[in-house]
């Protein structure tokens, strides 16, 4: 297979004006590009650090999907860990998404990506605790929609955001879903139909991404952010998750019903738990909460 030939989304609809924002042909993340793992993790403070180092633009195939779903389910399953950040190796490419090199070689468009989805955790069953997404560059068709599919985003001031699909012959079909519930219609549809680049001040602009700070304080940046939330009460955070998936699409009187329905399990598990009377009581006592989940 040639590079040359075959590269990932972020070739697609090049700019002729802004040579940074389109890789050369040459640097497409291939599969066997990468000796060795590519996905890094590391734990700090309850949260689980995930690096995807898949050189050299973080292009993403069905194995290394698979690996990512893995890594996050274990995250999903491990009751000591409550935050992830999710982030890309290097400085020019948070992630290039899907491989298309791969698609070259025989990869479907529908390929086993793995139980998460793509990316590993957009679609991962029974995910009750947030991921933040550090965006260190480019974010391209797959890689920005693992972005939209974070609880935050915390972005570098160099990092870009765009779709370039429809220039492919192909749909970003997590985007086509996500991106209209998230942008104003007419940008959402210049993103989808036309391919616009958003840079991270547009993102942040438009609600995409939390914050955007230097490159050189990204790690830091979002490492406070998940710290912080790592600190809140477990069950707090995820009846909270649970509150807004299930009531997101309803009408504000429909979601305080089923709010108050006994339905939401999270939320009851919530109110019955010893952590709803130790909050209380450390706030009473004037000291740091000990939460245990239960």
């Amino acid at each position: 297979m040639n590079d040359a030939d075959h590269d990932h989304d972020a070739d697609a609809l090049p700019d002729a004006n802004d040579s940074d924002a389109v890789p050369d042909a040459n640097q497409a993340g291939q599969a066997g590009d990468a000796p060795g793992p590519v996905v890094h993790t590391s734990v700090d403070r309850g949260v689980l650090v995930v690096v995807l180092d898949r050189p050299k633009a973080n292009a993403i195939d069905a194995a290394t999907s698979r690996e990512l779903g893995s890594v996050f389910a274990g995250f999903r399953d491990d009751p000591s860990l409550r935050v992830a950040v999710f982030t890309g190796a290097g400085e020019r490419f948070f992630s290039a998404g899907w491989d298309l090199g791969a698609a070259a070689a025989g990869e479907e468009f529908e390929a086993d990506y793995g139980e998460g989805g793509f990316g590993g955790f957009c679609e991962l069953p029974g995910r009750d605790k947030p991921v933040v997404c550090a965006v260190n560059g480019m974010a391209v068709g797959g890689g920005f929609e693992i972005a939209m599919a974070a609880e935050f985003v915390v972005a570098a001031d160099h990092a870009r955001f765009f779709l370039p699909e429809t220039g492919l012959g192909i749909i970003p079909d997590a985007g086509a879903i996500r991106l209209p519930r998230m942008l104003p219609p007419v940008v959402a549809n210049e993103v989808l139909y036309g391919g616009r680049r958003l840079d991270a001040s547009d993102a942040e602009r438009f609600g995409l991404v939390n914050k955007v700070v230097p490159a050189a304080d990204l790690e830091e940046a979002a490492m406070e952010l998940a710290v912080r939330i790592a600190s809140a009460a477990p069950l707090a955070v995820e009846a909270v998750m649970a509150i807004d998936r299930a009531t997101r699409h309803l009408p504000l009187g429909e979601a305080f019903g089923h709010l108050r329905s006994g339905d939401l399990e999270a939320y009851e598990r919530m109110l019955r738990s010893e952590d709803a009377e130790e909050g209380p009581r450390a706030f009473a006592e004037k000291r740091d909460p000990y939460w245990q989940g239960i």
